[in-house]
């Protein structure tokens, strides 16, 4: 019996993009952890998770454990109003929306807007697991470079104008990543933020706007695209993440009521109302500015480390952006193909992700390498730099 001949051919087509986490390399044991994303082990908050869990069960028994859960759920939602309110994103109830975390916030976003004619406008390199996402939704899309600035909104314009002069579908929306993007770190300036949300309005698309590191600033703090949008236009997705625990699954949609409406629709109860009210009670007891700073001051002295070790050990041909935020360097050598280097490289002990899995064509990507600091302490970040310069210098 042919099994996959029952799968719808949406799904069949699906299941021939690049399986969901296929760019996680295979590490050896001992292996310098450059690739990954992953808050630093020291500030995931343990204990104090552990005490809100606690506290939780121990105020409200077996309440948390149920479908509908603690009604701590409803402070969770206000909670995050409240930090979005300090960002300058004013949103009601009824315009935000909690998800288990940002890829399911993506994901009901796509569910609900996308389909097999709808255009997907996208950063060039941008966040694989969005690439993931949307490919199951549709197979048409416009890539838009990025440089050291950020979203090229000019080249945007440009293609925006040659679609509309040729009759073509505009986007259904942008997705971009304008703070700290991953993987190259790189931050949307403010004229080009403000450019893009008029472009938004000039050719009728949506933006959805990923804000995973937005409070991971090391100096100055741009305003979200939400924030300046004054016709409802971004859809700002949010998570507690990178910012206290991945594993906790927190994330958020805020936009127009009609999205979050259509969201929640599909979404149902597909809910993590345990962790949702652990989060709730680790909120209500933690003095979250305070640790903000902690954060930021840890990733800028990493970053310093990263950034340093790179000037020593890489050679003059290699070049790379220098993060303002957030968790990510790129890196381009060109006329090498990282992910073959990859290999030489998990044989010295350091890991990285190759380019091409951030590009819509991964062709694009040869000469590419993201190199995450947030994961290892300063000196596993100085060594991981130093064997990855002999890894580079052999392939030249």
């Amino acid at each position: 019996m042919n099994i996959a001949s029952f799968f719808p051919k949406n799904i069949q087509l699906a299941l021939k993009n690049n399986p969901p986490g296929k760019w996680i390399p295979d590490l050896p044991e001992g292996c310098i952890r450059l690739h990954c994303g992953y808050p630093a082990p020291v500030l995931v908050p343990v204990e104090e998770i552990k005490a809100a869990v606690c506290s939780l069960l121990e105020l409200e028994h077996d309440l948390p454990l149920h479908y509908t859960g603690s009604p701590k759920i409803l402070e969770l939602k206000e909670q995050i109003i409240k930090r979005l309110e300090e960002r300058g994103i004013s949103v009601s109830e009824e315009e935000l929306l909690i998800t288990s975390g940002a890829c399911q916030a993506v994901d009901l976003i796509a569910r609900i807007l996308l389909d097999k004619e709808a255009v997907v406008a996208i950063e060039s390199p941008t966040y694989m697991e969005a690439l993931e996402i949307f490919q199951n939704y549709t197979k048409l899309f416009i890539s838009i470079p990025v440089d050291k600035h950020g979203l090229q909104t000019d080249v945007l314009e440009e293609i925006l104008a040659e679609r509309k002069r040729n009759g073509l579908a505009q986007p259904r929306f942008l997705y971009t990543i304008p703070t700290f993007q991953n993987p190259t770190g790189t931050t949307m300036t403010a004229e080009r933020r403000q450019h893009v949300l008029e472009l938004a309005d000039k050719y009728n698309f949506l933006i959805v706007e990923d804000d995973a590191y937005g409070e991971l600033f090391f100096n100055n703090n741009l305003p979200t695209l939400k924030a300046m949008d004054t016709m409802s236009r971004v859809l700002h997705v949010g998570s507690l993440s990178k910012i206290v625990a991945p594993g906790m699954r927190i994330g958020w949609i805020a936009g127009a009521c009609e999205i979050i409406h259509a969201c929640a629709w599909f979404k149902k109860d597909l809910n993590h109302p345990f962790a949702q009210a652990a989060m709730a009670v680790y909120l209500a007891n933690t003095d979250f500015d305070e640790k903000l700073i902690t954060l930021r001051d840890t990733y800028r002295s990493k970053c310093a480390v990263l950034l340093s070790a790179l000037e020593q050990y890489l050679p003059e041909s290699a070049s790379w952006y220098v993060p303002e935020g957030g968790y990510f360097a790129w890196m381009k050598i060109p006329g090498v193909d990282t992910s073959e280097m990859l290999t030489q490289a998990l044989a010295e002990g350091v890991s990285f992700i190759p380019g091409r899995y951030f590009f819509m064509d991964q062709s694009d990507g040869t000469e590419y390498l993201r190199l995450s600091f947030s994961y290892e302490d300063e000196k596993e970040i100085a060594d991981g730099i130093r064997r990855l310069g002999r890894v580079v210098e052999a392939s030249l």
